[in-house]
């Protein structure tokens, strides 16, 4: 056989992630905080492209106008939405965005909103650098919020601790304290102020040693229960700091029951000791969380969703300076500068209000979903998954994964990443909407608190009363739900019970 070689053409289809694309999917999974500098970059670099400097563009339009409703939806608990004003955005820009999407998978949302002063044709591939920011912050200092909330993604705690410990992360300051009342977030949130307590305590268990601490005794009082070596007399030490700021030696000798020379071997042990405990991390924890989308009570009872136009970066592209610079230009090599700065100004401009209402869309249908948290607490939260809310609103699941991550709503119970809204599902014997597992928590850890010595509940019985109750239920599954309660077993609540009887 002879060999030999040949140039030959094939047609094939394959996914190209083009340009717009890439930068279309990086803006989405930006938090503000990262937009902004990534915007501040692209204000440098791009000499058409300009900060909007209107006080508020919002505020400056009517209000049934497609700007000022594009960063606002109402939603009331039955689950009807106003309708938003509609109108049509630039159609380059926007046959370029959907079918870009939809070569990644993603289907195109039935409904676009136009964009707040991006009256510029839609251009070219987007400019270069779009992924600076994304390098920088990956390699920023790790601030201590983030810190905490990588330990208690490794914590086995069930979802609604892990809801209520994503609360209180939130709330630490630049120092490592928790400086928010607990009966006041307790209260916010529905819970018992016991159930908050006994959450702090876990996460206080996190590193560094100390943090989550609601006072200087208290922190100091973590750090030397953890060496062992908080006993009486230290106990008595830190409990009265005020003498010890005050240098009253004599009060603390008496206070403590020790001689002189124990007490000041005590107090160079607590100089030792880390009085700000979250000292150590990056000092820009308040400067991230930020919330993206803000979520307010209606009088009717509803609930209205916007986007937090304060953080948002608004910018515009200055067709008229392109326009007088292009016309002085002969040379080839300028030209060709200078249109793509326009292209990527006007897509980096229209990029911006996709995300913006993207993201509005996303915490609309999760209002929407988990109308029972917002009005009654966390022992409401519904089991919800990615697929429900992006099969709702007609987009990918990755969209709406990219959306909720690193993404903040601030409501009327708190501060919460969008992400914390979904939980699983426990499925009902009747057919039907399941139950959060949540909630099957909930009742597992409320019939063990009503037992008594002759009327122990073994894993076996929960399982046929949950199962009385509707709910679809493995014994392993309770068994294991008891464990991440710190429930010990049947015959260990019984000896318990026995003893304290």
């Amino acid at each position: 056989m002879a060999l030999g070689q040949r140039m030959d053409m094939r047609q094939g289809l394959g996914l190209v992630m083009t340009p717009q694309l890439q930068q279309a999917i990086k803006l989405l999974q930006m938090s503000n905080f990262e937009l902004n500098a990534y915007v501040e970059e692209e204000l440098l670099r791009n000499p058409l492209l300009e900060r909007d400097k209107s006080e508020s563009a919002a505020a400056d339009q009517p209000a049934d106008s497609p700007a000022a409703s594009d960063t606002r939806e109402e939603v009331v608990l039955d689950g009807q939405t106003s309708a938003a004003a509609e109108d049509a955005v630039d159609a380059d820009f926007e046959s370029t965005y959907e079918t870009s999407r939809e070569d990644a998978g993603e289907t195109a949302p039935r409904h676009d909103y136009s964009a707040p002063g991006s009256g510029a044709s839609s251009g070219g591939a987007a400019g270069p650098g779009a992924g600076s920011i994304i390098e920088q912050t990956a390699f920023r200092e790790k601030t201590l919020i983030e810190h905490l909330t990588e330990q208690l993604a490794l914590s086995p705690l069930s979802p609604r601790d892990n809801f209520l410990a994503s609360r209180l992360i939130l709330l630490v300051d630049e120092d490592g304290y928790l400086r928010a009342d607990l009966d006041e977030e307790a209260q916010r949130l529905n819970v018992k102020p016991a159930q908050l307590l006994r959450v702090l305590k876990i996460v206080q268990a996190f590193e560094p040693t100390g943090v989550m601490a609601r006072s200087l005794s208290e922190c100091l009082a973590l750090q030397l229960i953890e060496r062992d070596r908080y006993d009486p007399a230290m106990r008595a030490l830190v409990e009265n700091l005020d003498l010890l700021a005050a240098h009253d030696m004599g009060a603390l000798i008496q206070i403590c029951g020790v001689d002189a020379e124990d007490l000041a071997d005590m107090v160079a042990e607590l100089r030792a000791l880390t009085p700000k405990p979250g000292a150590g991390f990056g000092g820009e924890a308040a400067a991230v969380v930020v919330p993206d989308v803000i979520i307010s009570a209606r009088p009717d009872g509803g609930w209205a969703v916007e986007l937090n136009t304060e953080t948002l970066p608004r910018v515009l592209v200055n067709s008229r300076y392109y326009t007088e610079i292009s016309a002085g230009i002969s040379k080839e090599e300028e030209k060709t500068f200078i249109t793509e700065c326009f292209q990527n100004a006007s897509w980096l401009v229209k990029s911006l209000d996709q995300r913006a209402r993207t993201i509005l869309k996303v915490a609309t249908e999760l209002v929407k979903q988990q109308d029972g948290f917002f009005a009654h607490g966390v022992e409401h939260l519904r089991p919800l998954n990615l697929k429900t809310v992006a099969d709702a609103i007609e987009m990918h699941e990755s969209t709406v994964s990219r959306v909720t991550s690193n993404k903040y709503v601030q409501t009327p119970r708190g501060l919460f990443e969008l992400k914390y809204f979904f939980t699983a599902s426990i499925p009902s014997i009747h057919g039907g909407e399941g139950y959060s597992a949540e909630a099957v928590r909930h009742r597992i850890k409320g019939m063990i608190a009503n037992e008594t010595a002759k009327t122990v509940l073994s894993d076996d019985k929960i399982v046929d009363l949950l199962r009385e109750a509707g709910i679809e239920i493995a014994r392993r599954t309770v068994a294991k739900y008891r464990e991440a309660l710190h429930i010990p077993s049947s015959v260990q609540r019984r000896r318990q019970l026995k003893q304290s009887a």
